[in-house]
């Protein structure tokens, strides 16, 4: 798998190269076919620690980092806020430090500040990985979203991926947007105004305020929930109107493409976001998201941690 990663960081898709992101997914190809084997560990990070250090909440995320370590044979830590000394005033970097001198060679961290793992990264000789950092950017997620894609259409580049919800406030859309545009997918995002800033447009990408005349032409529907805590104030008046104009339920479905994907990063708000039928439906590929998070951050640990171990290339 010789190629272009020289990065000892990933903390975010917008300054990574359309050739490093086709890196990390053709990465997670070869991990996604280990994982399908009977043993579905390789010594690629042997001998080293990852340091998954969540100050936000997260379930998939840090689970999956934390199988995605142990697939890769290292030495895994997981702390939280409530775990680590962040608790009783140690600074970031003085955590961050102090685990550092204890070996520990990768840190992963999800943090409700926007930049804190580029303020890791500057600051330690670990590697760093953003597993997500306030409303900035959650690049493993835009990564094995757009691996998703690819998986099952088997191309990005024309496609067209619909993102519907809260973009204002989430990183997983700006993630999936700088991935999806430097593969030459297009994107159109959708949401209220109040969630929809028309800013978004000078990022090479279509804006709509209405759902019901964007859906006919999606290959890929991408919905995002609503991020009540990163919220100031309130932007849309209620749960419930926000279902009835921006909700894909099984009336707007009609009106999608056959073969339509339907993703969403989690967790679910089933009945506001999207219904329960087409959550669980057979155009949904929100398992199948999940699933393919495990290659892609085994791929990411792999490159940022030198890239060796798969049959002695990098």
């Amino acid at each position: 798998m010789s190629g272009v990663w020289q990065r000892k960081d990933l903390l975010s898709l917008r300054e990574l190269s359309a050739e490093e992101i086709g890196k990390v997914l053709s990465t997670a190809t070869v991990f996604k076919e280990i994982l399908g084997r009977p043993i579905k560990k390789v010594p690629s990070m042997q001998g080293r620690t990852v340091v998954n250090l969540f100050i936000e909440p997260s379930t998939r995320t840090r689970i999956s980092f934390e199988l995605a370590a142990i697939r890769l044979s290292a030495d895994v830590v997981s702390l939280d806020k409530e775990t680590s000394s962040i608790r009783k005033g140690e600074s970031l970097q003085d955590t961050a430090k102090n685990l550092e001198a204890l070996q520990a060679g990768t840190i992963v961290i999800r943090h409700r500040s926007a930049g804190a793992a580029h303020f890791l990264a500057q600051r330690l000789k670990a590697s760093v990985i953003n597993a997500g950092d306030g409303s900035h950017e959650h690049p493993t997620q835009g990564l094995l979203d757009t691996f998703t894609i690819r998986e099952r259409l088997g191309k990005i580049e024309g496609v067209k991926v619909l993102i519907i919800g809260d973009i204002v406030h989430s990183r997983v859309a700006r993630s999936n947007l700088w991935a999806l545009t430097k593969l030459g997918a297009k994107v159109k995002l959708v949401g209220p105004s109040t969630l929809l800033p028309k800013e978004f447009a000078e990022l090479g990408v279509e804006v709509a305020h209405t759902l019901d005349g964007a859906l006919e032409e999606a290959d890929v529907i991408n919905l995002l929930r609503i991020q009540h805590e990163r919220q100031v104030q309130a932007r849309v008046p209620s749960i419930g109107e926000y279902a009835t104009l921006f909700g894909l339920n099984m009336q707007r479905f009609q009106r999608c493409k056959p073969g339509v994907l339907l993703m969403h990063p989690g967790p679910i708000h089933r009945g506001v976001e999207i219904a329960s039928e087409l959550a669980d439906g057979a155009q949904s590929v929100i398992l199948d998201q999940v699933t393919n998070g495990l290659a892609v951050r085994m791929a990411v640990l792999y490159l940022v941690s030198g890239g060796k171990g798969l049959g002695g290339e990098s």
